[in-house]
């Protein structure tokens, strides 16, 4: 490693453990790949010179941590973004999900609206939105709250409805959402069984017990100590037999972590938790 990327590695550690001392929010475990394009980011947009700039800034300057946890938390999200894995959900998940009186499902690592609302639909489509509760997590709560409003880009929709029937939607995605000027709305009724909270899969514990966990691609983001972690407070909130379904990247990576799930699509990353 040269000098300039030492130093650079060395700035970055030492900013996620300010971050860390001085505002709690943990990222020293996240992957520095992904969180250096980030930071960058974030750093032209504020015209911010160096990292110990940027420290020093978020240390001296309460406007400035905020916006920066968003940057860091926030991912690409789309609705139904891997029809192909959804299409094997409603395949292979909601058999089991069926079986259950009253199931509950968590949706983790949540940082906007389509990360919920494509599974809403989903199971509305399949007559088991009314029987079941969405719990919906996320480690920011300013995205959290803007998920929870429920819109998207109008510019958007004709993608998302592309990808909505490509997951095997069996209605029409405009009968799901309304248009107000330049956004879609979805309808109320989508959310009517979603609890939203904030959650830290990296600090948190297991906090209730789930038939299906949908990890909504968060984990690319994780070392491999945290995703372990992840993956045992997943572990920890299943029934025997329940289904997880993360995002397909790395599901070998993954899953050799963890040894009591048996692998039901390793293509989408759909496992099952065994005795």
């Amino acid at each position: 490693m040269g000098f300039a990327k030492a130093l650079e590695a060395l700035e970055i550690n030492l900013l996620l453990e300010a971050i860390f001392q001085r505002f709690g929010n943990d990222f020293r475990h996240h992957n520095k790949d992904i969180i250096r394009p980030k930071l960058r980011a974030f750093m032209d947009i504020h015209s911010i010179a160096t990292l110990s700039a940027l420290q020093d800034k978020i240390l001296h300057d309460n406007s400035f941590i905020e916006p920066l946890l968003c940057a860091l938390d926030a991912r690409s999200s789309a609705l139904f973004a891997q029809p192909e894995q959804l299409l094997k959900m409603r395949k292979l998940m909601v058999p089991w999900l069926r079986s259950y009186p009253a199931p509950k499902i968590w949706i983790a690592e949540c940082v906007a609206a389509e990360d919920v609302f494509g599974l809403a639909i989903l199971l509305l489509e399949e007559n088991l939105h009314h029987k079941t509760d969405l719990y919906v997590t996320g480690p920011n709560a300013s995205l959290l709250a803007e998920a929870q409003q429920g819109k998207f880009s109008a510019e958007l929709f004709a993608h998302y409805e592309k990808n909505y029937y490509e997951a095997g939607g069996t209605g029409t995605l405009a009968s799901y959402c309304t248009r107000i000027g330049d956004v879609f709305l979805f309808n109320p009724e989508l959310g009517r069984n979603i609890s939203w909270m904030q959650y830290n899969l990296g600090t948190d514990a297991s906090f209730n017990e789930f038939e299906a966990i949908v990890c909504c691609g968060g984990l690319s983001d994780f070392t491999l100590y945290l995703r372990h972690r992840a993956l045992k407070v997943f572990y920890d909130s299943q029934p025997v037999f329940g289904m997880l379904m993360v995002a397909g990247e790395y599901p070998l990576e993954i899953m050799s972590l963890v040894s009591r799930y048996k692998v039901i699509s390793e293509k989408y990353g759909i496992y099952q938790r065994e005795p």
